[in-house]
C-alpha cells in the first residue's frame, strides 16, 4: 500500500487574503505536478485533505487530474496536528490514499512512519511536491519525491 504526502501549493500571502488560497504560481505548479503524476500511471483511490482551503484546492487539482472520485476532508491533517493520529489510522488502510496537509505536520508524520521519531527531520517538502511512501511488511519505505522543479525540467528536456 503507498501513501502519497502532498504539501499544499504556494498559497497567497495572508495580507492579501486571509483564507489563503493557492497562488497562481501555486496553482500552475500543483497543476503540473499533478498531470505529471497521471501520465506516469499514478492511481489514488482517496484523496483527503484538511480543509484549509489551499489544501482543499491542492486535493481537488490532484483529484481531477488523478480521475479520483473519493475526495474529502478529515482530521489531524492540520498543521499543529499530531503526527500518530495518521500513523495508527494507516495500520488499516489497505488502498492507495493521497493525503494533503501542511508543514511541520507533514514532515513529523513521515518520520514517525519511516524511522519512528517524528523529531527526525528525514524528508524535505515543498509546496506543491508530493512524497511517495510504501508500506513494506511492519515497516515504511520513501519509494519516490516529486517536486515542481523537477517536473519542470523533466518537461523541457
Amino acid at each position: 500500500m503507498r501513501v502519497y504526502l502532498v504539501q499544499h501549493g504556494i498559497p497567497e500571502p495572508e495580507e492579501v487574503n486571509p483564507q489563503r488560497p493557492l497562488s497562481k504560481e501555486g496553482r500552475e505548479e500543483v497543476k503540473s505536478v499533478a498531470e505529471f503524476l497521471r501520465r506516469a500511471g499514478i492511481n489514488v483511490s482517496v484523496v483527503m485533505h484538511s480543509g484549509k482551503l489551499r489544501a482543499k484546492e491542492t486535493a481537488m487539482i490532484f483529484a481531477d487530474r488523478l480521475q479520483v472520485e473519493e475526495v474529502h476532508e478529515t482530521d489531524g491533517l492540520k498543521p499543529l496536528d499530531e503526527p500518530s493520529i495518521w500513523a495508527e489510522r494507516l495500520k488499516d488502510i489497505q488502498r492507495d490514499t493521497m493525503l494533503v496537509g501542511h508543514l511541520p505536520h507533514l514532515e513529523k508524520l513521515a518520520s514517525l512512519l519511516i524511522v519512528g521519531a517524528p523529531d527526525r527531520r528525514i524528508v524535505a517538502f515543498r509546496q506543491g511536491g508530493v512524497v511517495c511512501i510504501e508500506k513494506d511488511g511492519d515497516g515504511w519505505a520513501v519509494r519516490w519525491a516529486v517536486i515542481p522543479e523537477i517536473v519542470k525540467e523533466f518537461s523541457e528536456i
